[in-house]
């Protein structure tokens, strides 16, 4: 049995949302070993799904990535055929990054995988506390990470 944490920091919101930052980490790299890809990837896959950023640097910047890790994981995406690069014609400086349609089919796979670890992670919690606990944090990364507000929000760019 492990011993339980000191109740001044069990009493602290950011505390626990630190800790339970852990834990989700935890269990999805967990699952995502299965796929042989990382939860790293399915961000840049559903980036490109989206279809309103193609250049390697707007992915990056969408997700907040290093300009160097995303070649790193564009490469290992481009190596199992999930993803093609190819030049920009209108600016030969670019890469344009599109999803192919095996990586359709793995985007596919990788959301059902996330809405299970999301389902297993959410399961003490009713439907209503879900949603409450959704808005709140929400609302919390609105105010501490802009990229999560509205789009047209001030220091937004699409």
């Amino acid at each position: 049995m492990r011993p339980r944490l000191p109740e001044e920091l069990v009493a602290s919101t950011t505390f626990l949302l630190k800790r339970l930052g852990f834990s989700a980490k935890e269990q999805a790299m967990k699952a995502y070993e299965q796929t042989g890809l990382h939860p790293y990837h399915h961000a840049i896959l559903i980036v490109l799904a989206e279809g309103s950023r193609e250049t390697q640097g707007a992915i990056a910047d969408a997700l907040g990535y290093d300009r160097g890790q995303l070649v790193g994981l564009l490469d290992e995406l481009e190596e199992r055929d999930l993803v093609e690069r190819r030049r920009d014609p209108s600016d030969r400086r670019r890469h344009l990054v599109r999803l192919t349609p095996d990586g359709e089919k793995m985007l596919r796979r990788l959301r059902t995988l996330s809405a299970e670890i999301e389902d297993g992670f959410l399961s003490p919690l009713s439907d209503k506390e879900r949603a409450t606990l959704h808005g709140l944090l929400f609302r919390l990364a609105e105010e501490h990470d802009p990229r999560c507000g509205p789009i047209g929000a001030p220091g937004l760019t699409v």
